[in-house]
């Protein structure tokens, strides 16, 4: 099945590419999520006279995700969980937490948006978590995870 990309689709091309998909995922995924158009000679037409305006919208939805990159830069969130005697947590702390706390602090993001490629945390400690905010556009922020009595209690035997 032959479609026309009305945004960009990772893995697949850009905004107004003609690419061949299987019927399925066409069928039910991409038309459904507005992503692409079945490729006929009147949605092609339909497209030709759109295009100026999706891609304008393309240009402003990276402009504003360039925004929201430059807000997150140098950004530490410090989140404190119950831990153990050696700084291991008890339970974790996964991509939802860390969207809520940078929400709770003026900045929005969306719990899509944080990649964690190792897993969720489940040590006290620094993190360095990555924003997706964008295909092109990342932005890098800093997560220290304390114990909820502020230390880590395997530091208070050493006294």
């Amino acid at each position: 099945m032959q479609v026309i990309l009305l945004q960009r689709v990772v893995n697949l091309g850009k905004l107004g590419e003609t690419v061949d998909v299987k019927a399925g995922y066409g069928r039910n995924f991409l038309i459904p999520q507005g992503k692409a158009l079945p490729a006929n000679e009147a949605n092609i037409a339909k497209f030709e006279a759109r295009r100026a305006e999706l891609e304008a919208q393309e240009a402003k939805e990276l402009q504003e995700a360039q925004k929201r990159a430059d807000a997150l830069s140098d950004v530490n969130v410090i989140m404190r969980a119950k831990a153990g005697d050696e700084g291991k947590l008890f339970g974790s702390i996964g991509t939802r937490d860390i969207a809520d706390a940078l929400t709770a602090s003026g900045l929005p993001v969306d719990r899509a948006e944080v990649k964690l490629p190792e897993g969720t945390l489940r040590q006290v400690g620094e993190y360095k978590v990555t924003i997706q905010l964008h295909h092109d556009i990342t932005a890098d922020i800093l997560v220290t995870i304390l114990s909820e009595d502020g230390e880590v209690k395997a530091d208070e035997d050493d006294e």
